[in-house]
């Protein structure tokens, strides 16, 4: 009996090792890909350009190639011409016996230049010494390798050098190796503008003197002037007066940051950054003023005293008769447009506009640019807004009145990229395609409210660049499925030519697969929800895989990609795509209280934050897998950043039947704090909570009050602190981050776990 038993064994090892080896190799393999797909950007090449635009308005040069094969071309929309801009064998030929060696490449030597004389026909262009990659095809470069080509001779001069002195006038001062201070040119270049001892003081590009324009500046009581852009909107047209801002934090509640990895821990107060949108507790107050640099004459801006209000400065009339700010009370469900006279510092009210539930949302605020678009050649503006539930432009005069309604329809528009006064044309892009609601499109339409139309064809996302002289457009576009494209067209929308192509043949290494889109409908059975969807590059339909959502829903922005690549990096979607090459099916949605979609499809959440959000979300999940039999519901999991990783825990908190593994990030869990701190006794799976102790949105205290519930709820669950680390991670922490979510999910839904679809589904143990 013990020899069979021992024989079976030994039977068992020889058939279960081959298998254990099979898998680890796969795991290996897999785990290989992931890194490779979190790398997915660096696999595209091409398909964007960078314009430089030229004196007559229209013409570009921009730069493909480098470094290797740098080539320089020109584009002449007027003529549809795109050339390169040097002989690129001449200009090496000419510059050797100048380096004493042929340049380094095969292109160009240089990406960069600038124009010398007014007929644009000398260049200037610097030969990069290389410093950091020692090579002997350097080593006769002179110090000043600044040179100026004549184009229409190719004879090359060395340009002449700057001074020690000349150079440190026109660069930024430098606070500590490698870092600059804040600071602003003035529009003649007579003067940096700089923040120093919670003071403003201005430095001459003349003489490198500098002298304070303030002196009554305090800790937190103190001048600022770097709030959502404005920097490059404080300087009056003439270059002889600014706008700034005073903020009062001294009855606002610091929060402490405690330093552990110093010698001897040290606790610093710092502030707390979100106490400005939060409607509750104390906020800044703002001040707001003109200051004369000659005379130095501080006017203080007549702004109101309502408490915790925000302010955004727009900028200047051209002649600087008036400066334009918006004003927006705490609750966001009021906004002033406003207007400002420098020598009084008297202001008037353009505009009101007044919306429940709000107005915008705070993450809106920055943008707040978008919605005021000055006409330069009269006393008119382009107003954006929302008052009908669709954001829409409206023309109205400088003394706020409504000359007419511009657009109108069941979408929403997005920013004014151009207005062509003279002919008449106003640009804007838009979601306005009824079937794919996501996409952003051109549009134009005429100051009469007529001509609306559309300018750009291809599915996915249109980024519009216009040419200053507002007649030509670069038109870059991808979607989910196809590679960014580069398209000069006229104003018009009629295609000229293709610029650039991506090139994505090195995701043929990756066995890359275009995500899936799908439409699913919300939790109230009649909503259209729009996402994306995962799968491994070796997918067989015939297994079954573990299930990840990577979730935002916050009232920020959509987190749903519709073009090839995503801004948001790789918070969520990047990170789904490559976790999904694991073994996972992964997949991202929007849910109801989103932005992009209309007044009524984001304010369904006001004062409802934890009502409909993890509804939609489950809701979704369940529809993806009733037509997807590889989707394994028995091993799903969640994660999410800030109000994805409140969103994270609130999933296994009231669904966790439906979600058994999550990973929360600096959990932002204001929203439903209280709501989420009373359900942890709900908490069934398995939870990972990741947060950095230098955090400013979402203080360390939070994850802290969260994990003492756990606790006092007798709840198991684990903790990832990362010392040091602010909202959102950097260096070592941010890989170390990665690594621990890839961890956990793979510990705890097992992707390596082959199930078939063919067997019984049954709980993950």
């Amino acid at each position: 009996m013990k020899r069979a038993f021992f024989l079976m064994v030994l039977l068992g090892l020889a058939v279960i090792a081959p298998l254990a080896r099979a898998q680890q190799a796969e795991q290996s393999e897999r785990e290989a890909m992931y890194y490779r797909y979190l790398e997915f950007a660096s696999y595209i090449k091409g398909g964007s350009i960078e314009p430089h635009w030229m004196a007559d308005g229209r013409s570009f040069w921009y730069a493909e190639g480098a470094p290797a094969n740098t080539v320089i071309y020109k584009v002449d929309p007027q003529a549809n011409t795109k050339v390169p801009m040097f002989d690129t064998v001449r200009l090496r030929q000419a510059l050797t016996p100048v380096l004493g060696h042929e340049p380094p490449y095969q292109g160009l030597p240089f990406e960069e230049f600038t124009f010398v004389d007014e007929r644009e026909m000398a260049v200037k262009f610097t030969v990069e010494t290389n410093e950091n990659k020692p090579s002997l095809i350097f080593t006769d470069v002179p110090k000043n390798n600044e040179f100026i080509v004549e184009l229409d001779t190719y004879k090359i001069t060395k340009a002449l050098a700057l001074s020690e002195a000349e150079k440190s006038r026109s660069a930024p001062l430098v606070v500590r190796p490698g870092e600059h201070m804040h600071q602003v040119l003035s529009p003649d270049g007579r003067s940096f503008l700089l923040i120093k001892d919670y003071n403003l003081w201005l430095r001459s590009t003349y003489d490198e003197r500098v002298e304070p324009l303030t002196t009554d500046g305090i800790q937190d009581y103190e001048w600022d002037y770097f709030h959502w852009g404005e920097a490059t909107r404080i300087w009056s047209p003439d270059g002889f007066k600014l706008v700034l801002r005073k903020e009062d934090w001294r009855k606002v509640p610091k929060i402490p940051i405690i330093h552990w990895l110093k010698p001897t821990e040290e606790v610093e107060w710092a502030r707390f950054e979100n106490a400005r949108p939060r409607t509750d507790g104390p906020a800044p107050r703002i001040e707001l003023f003109f200051l004369d640099i000659l005379s130095k004459r501080q006017i203080q801006i007549d702004i109101g005293d309502d408490p915790g209000q925000r302010i955004l400065i727009l900028g200047w009339q051209s002649d600087g008769s008036d400066l334009f700010f918006l004003r927006i009370n705490r609750e966001y469900k009021k906004l002033n447009l406003m207007a400002a006279n420098p020598a009084t510092g008297a202001t008037r009210v353009i505009l009101t506009e007044t919306h429940k539930p709000v107005v915008m949302n705070w993450w809106e605020f920055p943008g707040g640019t978008r919605l005021f678009t000055r006409l330069k050649d009269s006393e008119r503006f382009i107003w954006m807004s929302e008052r009908d539930g669709w954001r829409h432009l409206y023309l109205y005069d400088l003394d706020g009145t409504l000359i007419r309604r511009l657009t109108e329809g069941t979408f929403p528009a997005l920013r004014v990229v151009a207005v062509d006064e003279k002919a008449g044309w106003v640009y804007f892009t838009a979601h306005g395609d009824q079937q794919r609601p996501y996409d952003t499109h051109l549009y134009r339409v005429d100051l009469r409210g007529k001509g609306f139309a559309r300018l750009t064809e291809a599915k996915g996302l249109h980024d519009i660049h216009f040419a200053p002289a507002e007649n030509f457009f670069l038109d870059t576009h991808s979607s989910v499925d196809r590679p960014p494209v580069v398209e000069l067209r006229q104003a018009d929308g009629k295609l000229l030519q293709t610029l650039s192509k991506a090139n994505i043949d090195a995701l043929k290494d990756v066995q890359w697969r275009p995500p899936e889109e799908f439409v699913v409908k919300a939790a109230d059975g009649k909503t259209d929800l729009y996402g994306v969807l995962y799968k491994p590059y070796d997918f067989d339909p015939n297994k079954k895989y573990p299930v990840i959502e990577a979730i935002y829903a916050g009232a920020q922005f959509s987190e749903v990609p519709h073009g090839f690549t995503h801004p948001h990096g790789l918070w969520n979607a990047e990170h789904a795509q490559a976790l999904a090459q694991l073994g996972f099916i992964t997949f991202v949605v929007d849910g109801r209280g989103t932005p992009e979609r209309g007044k009524v499809f984001q304010g369904v959440v006001y004062r409802n934050v934890g009502r409909y959000v993890i509804p939609d979300h489950s809701a979704t999940l369940k529809q993806l897998a009733e037509t997807r039999p590889y989707m394994d519901l028995s091993r799903v999991g969640i994660f999410g950043h800030s109000s994805g990783g409140a969103n994270t825990v609130r999933a296994l908190l009231i669904a966790p039947d439906i979600y058994h593994v999550g990973v929360a990030i600096a959990a932002g869990f204001n929203p439903y704090e209280d709501d989420n701190l009373r359900l942890v006794q709900n908490l069934k799976g398995k939870l990972l909570l990741i947060a950095g102790t230098n955090d400013l949105n979402v203080p360390f205290s939070t994850t802290m009050k969260m994990v003492e519930a756990l606790i006092r709820a007798g709840k198991p669950h684990d903790l990832i602190v990362l010392p040091e680390q602010p909202h959102f991670f950097t260096g070592k922490s941010f890989t170390y981050f990665l690594e621990s979510v890839r961890r956990y999910f793979q510990e705890h839904l097992k992707p390596e776990r082959v199930v078939m679809v063919s067997e019984r589904q049954a709980p993950l143990k």
